[in-house]
């Protein structure tokens, strides 16, 4: 999906900060594990609440969680499991940005999803 055919950063940048939510949807797609590779014949799918993923890179490597909320405003994910501890002892969940993610098992309630993966 191409926001632009500028090659300026400035202006990808800009693009991407201006998409419009309908069209963010396609930018919050993760990679798939080698499983749902072979299945799917797709190498990313966009992350959907429910969807099981691994954590791939900063502080939260290896942990697996279920996605609880994907904001298309933010571009991150929360992924439960995934939280940083306050001061005063209350956890506070913390958003990750999907290209640190990996779909490890899909939410399959959503027959459109698989209909357009197989596309």
């Amino acid at each position: 999906m191409v926001l632009t055919s500028s090659k300026q950063p400035r202006k990808q940048r800009k693009a991407l900060y201006n998409a419009p939510l309908h069209l963010r949807n396609n930018l919050m797609s993760a990679m798939l594990s080698k499983e749902l590779k072979e299945k799917l014949n797709k190498n990313s799918i966009p992350l959907k609440k429910g969807d099981l993923v691994k954590v791939m890179r900063g502080n939260f490597k290896g942990v697996e969680g279920e996605v609880t909320n994907v904001s298309y405003r933010n571009y991150n994910v929360v992924v439960a499991g995934v939280v940083n501890k306050k001061q005063d002892g209350t956890e506070k969940s913390y958003p990750i940005h999907p290209s640190n993610l990996m779909i490890v098992k899909l939410d399959d309630s959503d027959d459109k999803r698989f209909k357009n993966a197989n596309n």
